[in-house]
């Protein structure tokens, strides 16, 4: 009944922000650029977006397009509210392979995010060994910029 408990409060968690995510699955076409908020550090003189997938500093980060940036945090950051369970299923594999994945989008958000996203993948991280994260309320908050951003720029 314990296990149930501590499931129980990430699970909720998961399901509030996969609502929000799905919500801003609809990004823009791959040729707008995310709102002006977003974008505080890169000038776009362009309206095509640039197709470097390795530097993080465009408008996209290291995405080409405004539309697999949002696909790409968004699912990265349902499936981060979901690393506890991939713990007490004992799934270490698919664990380490989720870790790797989520630490991966970290370096790849765009530049307005990345500060956000990098505490959001610290917290989910130190949600497998202290899942006090999820009962103090420090996992939404660290969650907050995050869905905040996709909201702003995927619609």
């Amino acid at each position: 009944m314990e296990t149930v408990k501590y499931l129980a409060r990430p699970l909720y968690a998961a399901a509030l922000f996969a609502v929000v995510a799905l919500t801003a699955c609809s990004a823009p076409a791959s040729g707008s650029a995310p709102s002006e908020s977003a974008t505080t550090t890169t000038a776009d003189s362009s309206a095509a977006p640039t197709a470097s997938a390795s530097a993080a500093s465009g408008p996209f980060g290291g995405y080409a397009s405004a539309a697999e940036a949002c696909a790409a945090i968004s699912t990265q950051a349902t499936g981060a509210s979901l690393l506890p369970l991939s713990a007490a299923q004992g799934k270490t594999a698919e664990l380490e392979h989720k870790k790797a994945e989520l630490a991966e989008t970290a370096q790849r958000v765009p530049e307005a995010l990345k500060a956000d996203f990098s505490r959001f993948n610290k917290v989910a991280l130190a949600g497998l060994s202290d899942q006090s994260v999820y009962s103090n309320g420090e996992f939404e908050a660290a969650m907050a910029p995050v869905t905040g951003w996709l909201s702003a720029n995927c619609h």
